[in-house]
């Protein structure tokens, strides 16, 4: 996959297995299918330590009437992740941000990117990568337990885009990130 995006872009891309890109990245993304996450995880447990995670799943399935979330015993997928990953740094986010807009350089992202945490450096450190995606702004969206509703409101975003043939975002109003608590 990796060769095949390398000859269609400028990019500079290589592609690994899921334990050697994991142990090669001080910062790991996790996106993977609702039902992959926690084996997933528990196969890459001591790969990810010492390692900032950062979870964009969305535990959601789909029906006849569109998606919906699905409760998780921990409260959110994050929250799975944390307790999986004892010796890692969970964070979450991204989980709203359209992956067809990401992949068209060419569209541009106008949204917010809501990061969840209870680490502020990593939380930081993540929200320092959001700002690159050209016209994303980070926004640090409170502690690690209110991931369920990020991921949870995937399903209201999937549906708008399906009712308005579309691929939104999501916009916070009247922030001033100067404003920000430190």
């Amino acid at each position: 996959m990796a060769a095949t995006l390398a000859a269609d872009s400028d990019l500079a891309l290589s592609g690994a297995g899921n334990a050697d890109a994991s142990a090669a990245a001080p910062i790991v993304f996790v996106a993977v299918p609702w039902e992959a996450h926690e084996p997933t995880l528990r196969a890459l447990a001591d790969v990810l330590a010492d390692r900032i995670v950062v979870d964009i799943v969305n535990p959601l399935q789909f029906d006849a009437q569109g998606p919906v979330g699905i409760a998780v015993a921990e409260g959110s997928a994050a929250e799975q992740a944390y307790a999986l990953l004892p010796r890692s740094t969970v964070v979450s986010g991204f989980h709203h941000v359209s992956a067809k807009l990401l992949a068209d350089e060419s569209a541009g992202i106008d949204t917010d990117v809501l990061i969840c945490g209870d680490d502020p450096d990593a939380k930081r450190q993540v929200m320092a990568l959001a700002d690159l995606i050209p016209g994303a702004r980070a926004v640090d969206a409170g502690p690690l337990r209110l991931s369920r509703f990020l991921e949870g409101f995937t399903a209201v975003i999937l549906s708008v885009n399906h009712h308005y043939r579309s691929n939104t975002g999501v916009t916070m109003t009247n922030l001033d990130l100067g404003r920000a608590r430190t």
